[in-house]
């Protein structure tokens, strides 16, 4: 990581600390309407094992707010639940053993009702988080959707929990426009040292999110900014917990256990050799094989898939092991900067994997 996280304070979602010293986390939502109990639950734990730490949950109603013990029955991960309007759910959910709220105090009518809010929220301590999108900025109050104005309509929030003496907050803000995005997170960040979940709201599906929510998490994570994430990716939300997953490896804000290296491959590559089916493969073999075992032992390996004579010596040499590609069919095995042996590329793989046994421990 590049810069010091902002300081904020620390909130729990069940044991899922969110702020202060803890880890930045993934958070992910299912798309099954809660009464479907069933389903539901199935997505959940496909999002756990996938590596969600929190998962979200529309509620609607009241009724939906009664299957939430039963969810909780059988998943691990702490849940929230996503409110609008109607405080009643949220203390209905409270009582049913919901581990955050997604609910804006301003949206549920009279005093009355906040402080009831409060009140329950207060008794089990969960946190609530205020969540401002592109979409719920009241224009005939601010005339127009910028940074200051997405900030304004947040700290509107904020200030009636605060009001309560009510300091359990999470603040989301989140715009389809990356540089609103960006700004407004800042802004916000110098104002308040509440947690900040980040990402970009209605972001599309495929590359151009994965892109675009990249652009705006990793900006504002490696200015110390963001204590949660979500990519917000249409679709089954599977894909958004592997790509949060990954930015935060890639990115350096959670431990990795490998990383392939792989050249784009280019006219001085032997037509006998695939290094993109090698690249995979290796992939493949290595979360097969070594990614639990590189966890436990918090030991990172770096192997490289190179393709010719220019660059591929010196990355693979550079790499805990590599192969960089020769001629008729044939690589270059390299481990730990020595050159091991040259052997077919049909044998590459089973090498790679012999080598990472002796240099794991395995």
């Amino acid at each position: 990581m590049s810069t010091t996280p902002k300081k904020t304070i620390t909130v729990h979602a069940g044991n899922l600390a969110i702020g202060g010293d803890a880890p930045v986390s993934v958070q992910s939502m299912t798309n099954i309407p809660v009464s479907n109990v069933t389903k539901t639950i199935e997505q959940i734990i496909k999002l756990e094992q996938e590596g969600a730490q929190l998962v979200r949950l529309a509620m609607r109603t009241e009724e939906d707010a009664k299957y939430i013990s039963q969810i909780k029955h059988e998943v691990n991960v702490p849940l929230c639940a996503d409110i609008h309007f109607n405080y009643k759910i949220a203390i209905k959910a409270i009582e049913c053993g919901i581990d955050k709220l997604r609910i804006n105090p301003g949206n549920i009518g009279a005093k009355e009702n906040v402080i009831e809010l409060v009140k329950a929220a207060r008794g089990k301590n969960i946190p609530i988080r205020i969540g401002v999108n592109s979409g719920s900025v009241d224009l005939k109050k601010y005339g127009q959707v910028n940074p200051d104005t997405l900030v304004a309509s947040a700290m509107e929030h904020v200030h009636i929990l605060e009001d309560c003496n009510y300091t359990t907050i999470v603040v989301s803000i989140k715009s389809s426009d990356l540089l609103q995005t960006i700004e407004a997170n800042r802004i916000f960040a110098s104002r308040r040292q509440y947690p900040i979940h980040i990402g970009l709201t209605e972001a599309g599906y495929g590359t151009d999110c994965t892109i675009a929510s990249s652009m705006v998490i990793g900006t504002l994570l490696y200015e110390g900014i963001g204590n949660t994430i979500r990519i917000s990716m249409t679709g089954d939300p599977i894909h958004e917990v592997r790509i949060a997953k990954r930015l935060l490896e890639i990115g350096g804000f959670r431990f990795s256990p490998f990383t392939i290296i792989a050249c784009p491959t280019c006219g001085r590559t032997d037509e006998q050799l695939d290094i993109l089916g090698l690249a995979q493969e290796v992939t493949q073999m290595m979360h097969d094989r070594f990614e639990e075992i590189l966890k436990k032992k918090l030991h990172h390996i770096t192997v490289a898939i190179m393709g010719c004579e220019v660059n591929g010596p010196g990355e693979a040499r550079h790499a805990d092991v590599g192969i960089a590609g020769a001629r008729n069919g044939r690589v270059v095995l390299f481990a730990k900067g020595e050159k091991i042996t040259m052997l077919p590329a049909k044998e590459a793989v089973k090498a790679i994997a012999e080598q990472i046994a002796i240099l794991s421990g395995c």
